[in-house]
Formats: structure tokens, C-alpha cells, sequence
């Protein structure tokens, strides 16, 4: 019993923060804020505006394209290249420098440029996203392998694998939790960048709805509903990756089979 009242109370405890924090912010600037800060309730407001306009949908889908599609490509060119430099030494010693110095580089450093080559829309926005996700992903993939226990290699090797299937029994069933855990924190990183990208290079999205709500009106009601959605989908991305990384680690070891 008591057991299942501490789970309970564990469950809730991020409810009650939030809730805390509404009724402090509510406490400080009213239901409808100062001229300054806009209250909660005028923000809950400027929220159902947006549903009933069709805007919030509208810039959400935009944003949620955009990073899963730079997210996508990233982690698509970016594990296979990881795997490569870790597995071929040499080729990690030749191109490990060029990622290690492109990679403090902000993405949106980028921007100038991305709008030069593909314009103003999706497309640069998606580059940029891909930028800040593809090396950070490469690095955490030559990192996974590299914690891989040289001695199950090793065994792997002495009966006849080949180095194909190596990797495929060995090498990726030991790296893929790790893997997956710098997805999850990668993804946090996309969905940065594409909110500040949107800012910059595009003229929808949730960050585009930010800037644009000062820009046009001083609607800074918008601007914080904005924020608000922004921080929520970005909980959600974290939650289900955070259930795939738990799933992952949760599921039984396949034995694999013999050559």
C-alpha cells in the first residue's frame, strides 16, 4: 500500500510543479498579465485563438516536418559514418579532425549561406537542422562502438564471422542502447535548431509564429503561447524517445546464431 502511494505521489510530483509554478506566475503578473508579461490566462487565451484559427496546427505540422526530416537525414548519413570511422581506424584518423572542427560550428551560422543555395522555405531550414544533427549523431555512433567489448569481437572473429556479420551481430546489438540514448539527446538539439532556423529562414513554423507575433502587433500573448508550445511538443519528442530507449534496454538479449 504503501508502496503504490509513493508511485502515486512520484507520478504526480511534475503535475504539481507545473501547477506551482502557473499559480506563482498568476500570483505575480494577474490572470491577464502587466503590459510587460502576459498573465496565464491570457496566454490559455491566445492559445485556443490560435486552435480555433487553425494557426497553432498549422505552424506545428510545419515545425514537426521540418525536424523530422532534418532529424531523419541526420541520423541517417550520421550513424553509418560513425560506425565507419570507428570500425576503420585509418579512416578515423583521417576525417575525425574535419568533424571535430566542424562541429563546434553553430548551425545557424549556416543560415546566410543556406539561404543562398536553396532560398527562403523548408529546404534551408531542413539543412540547417541536418547540420546540427548529423555531427553531434557521428560522433555519439563512433563513441557506441567504441565502448563495444573488444573480447565479444574477438570471439565473434575467431568463429569465422565475417566483418559484415561482425557488425551486424555483435557490433549494433551492443551499440544500439547507447545509440538510442543519443537519439533521444540529438533530437532535443534538432528541435532547437529548428525553432531558431524558423526565426531566420522560413515563414511558418512555431518559431516564425514567435518572431512574427512581436513583429506584427506586439501579441506578446502569442509570443509566450508560442513558447509554451514550443517547451510541450518538446516534451512529448523527449517522452517517446525516452520510451524507446526504455523499451530498448528493457528487451532480451537474441543470442545470435551460429556461422
Amino acid at each position: 500500500m504503501a508502496t503504490a502511494s509513493r508511485s502515486t505521489l512520484s507520478r504526480l510530483l511534475p503535475f504539481v510543479g507545473i501547477a506551482g509554478f502557473i499559480l506563482v506566475w498568476g500570483l505575480q503578473t494577474g490572470p491577464m498579465g502587466t503590459s510587460l508579461v502576459p498573465g496565464p490566462w491570457a496566454v490559455l487565451l491566445a492559445i485556443v485563438e490560435l486552435a480555433e484559427k487553425g494557426t497553432l496546427w498549422k505552424h506545428l505540422v510545419a515545425s514537426l516536418f521540418r525536424v523530422t526530416w532534418g532529424f531523419g537525414l541526420g541520423a541517417a548519413v550520421g550513424i553509418p559514418l560513425g560506425l565507419a570511422l570507428a570500425w576503420f581506424p585509418r579512416g578515423e584518423r583521417a576525417l575525425n579532425p574535419y568533424v571535430q572542427i566542424l562541429r563546434p560550428i553553430s548551425p545557424l551560422a549556416w543560415t546566410p549561406l543556406a539561404i543562398l543555395w536553396f532560398g527562403v522555405g523548408d529546404i534551408p531550414a531542413i539543412f540547417i537542422i541536418f547540420l546540427g544533427t548529423v555531427l553531434p549523431v557521428t560522433v555519439m555512433a563512433m563513441n557506441a562502438v567504441g565502448s563495444v567489448d573488444q573480447v565479444h569481437v574477438n570471439v565473434a572473429r575467431n568463429f569465422g564471422l565475417t566483418p559484415w556479420m561482425v557488425i551486424r551481430r555483435i557490433v549494433l546489438p551492443s551499440a544500439w542502447p547507447q545509440l538510442v540514448t543519443g537519439l533521444r539527446l540529438t533530437l532535443g538539439i534538432a528541435w532547437l535548431v529548428v525553432v531558431a532556423a524558423e526565426m531566420l529562414a522560413v515563414t511558418s513554423g512555431l518559431g516564425f509564429l514567435v518572431i512574427d507575433s512581436r513583429n506584427a502587433g506586439d501579441r506578446y500573448d502569442v509570443v509566450v503561447a508560442g513558447m509554451v508550445l514550443i517547451g510541450l511538443t518538446g516534451l512529448a519528442l523527449d517522452t517517446f524517445m525516452k520510451s524507446v530507449s526504455s523499451s530498448v534496454r528493457a528487451a532480451p538479449a537474441v543470442p545470435a546464431e551460429r556461422p
